[in-house]
């Protein structure tokens, strides 16, 4: 279990967030006015990284038995008690269920014990409100490209409380492709961190790799992924450990290159010219420096991957359910 960890001595009122979509079990606790004061993520990238990907059942396990612990050091890195909390929130989809309900049920037992406001979140929100919080602390209007392992969106924010989805993939997201990408070069999990690496050391105009243009400001990787497979199956294997860095290279420039052809149109096209990056692709090299060159801000490094202290920023703008009304609150698996 690798486990990341901020702290921040000061304290105003506080919301303690919570963050089990996915492979992370995250709480973190941050101040009314955008302070992180606590941020710890406990990631489970090594446990998944024998099957290649994330296994579903495998991360609510695991879940149930980092929730508490990671609870505990948050708040002892926040130097907070439940008492002096003054709402929960946390992340109630989209993303995997099982995983996801262990988040609700233990905010919802959180909250109820201490007679607190829950504030649910949705995860996508929560990736957009990372900008929210200091030093970044970014007020809209502007253009959001939000890529993920399981999403990849353009996104018109007016308003810290929401946002108008502008364009969304077809098929597969742009961290997903970098996931299959990576399996198909016999690289490890994650698998857009692998490819990150190693593309450093190779030759991205090696290989042509196709930009599906589908209409509208949709995003469409399907072909790209098969048309590596095709490159990959056409080359023997010593000669494929050989170019394995320009493939890497080559198919990282062409997914870079499909979401910043996105992103200057949807600028262009509803006038937008500050422009903003969140999710885990957000981390990526190429696309940070490609996207600093049209002047974008990009979320925090820690605050790019899954993390509770972009759940409890984006609580700060959503609805508070009072003591005892959340009881009955379900998780949601797809967004609506």
């Amino acid at each position: 279990m690798a486990r990341s960890r901020e702290c921040d001595e000061r304290r105003l009122d506080v919301i303690l967030g919570l963050e089990t979509s996915c492979d992370e079990t995250a709480a973190a606790c941050v101040s009314r006015d955008g302070r992180v004061l606590a941020n710890v993520v406990a990631s489970q990238a090594e446990l998944h990284a024998r099957y290649g990907g994330v296994v579903p059942e495998v991360a609510s396990r695991r879940h149930l038995e980092l929730a508490a612990p990671v609870l505990r050091e948050t708040l002892e890195c926040a130097g907070a008690s439940l008492r002096e909390i003054e709402a929960v929130a946390v992340t109630r989809g989209p993303g995997l269920i099982g995983a996801l309900l262990v988040g609700v049920s233990a905010a919802k037992a959180l909250a109820w014990s201490h007679r607190l406001p829950l504030v649910p979140v949705d995860h996508l929100h929560g990736h957009v409100a990372s900008l929210y919080l200091k030093p970044t602390d970014l007020e809209p209007p502007f253009l959001c490209l939000l890529a993920s392992g399981g999403h990849t969106l353009l996104l018109d924010v007016r308003s810290r409380a929401g946002y108008t989805v502008l364009g969304s993939t077809l098929d597969d997201a742009a961290g997903e492709a970098f996931d299959k990408g990576a399996r198909l070069l016999g690289l490890g999990y994650p698998g857009g961190a692998a490819i990150d690496v190693l593309a450093t050391q190779g030759d991205p105009t090696a290989y042509t790799f196709p930009v599906a243009r589908v209409p509208g400001l949709d995003f469409s990787f399907s072909g790209l992924k098969t048309a590596l497979l095709y490159a990959v199956r056409e080359l023997e294997p010593d000669e494929l450990e050989r170019r394995k860095a320009d493939l890497a290279a080559s198919y990282q420039r062409a997914i870079v290159r499909a979401l910043i052809e996105r992103v200057v149109a949807a600028s262009e096209q509803v006038a937008l010219p500050r422009i903003a990056v969140v999710g885990g692709v957000a981390a990526n090299s190429e696309l940070r420096a490609r996207l600093g060159e049209l002047g974008a801000v990009a979320a925090p490094l820690p605050l790019c991957t899954d993390n509770a202290a972009m759940i409890a920023s984006a609580a700060r703008y959503a609805t508070r359910i009072a003591f005892p009304d959340y009881l009955e609150l379900d998780a949601y698996a797809s967004a609506a």
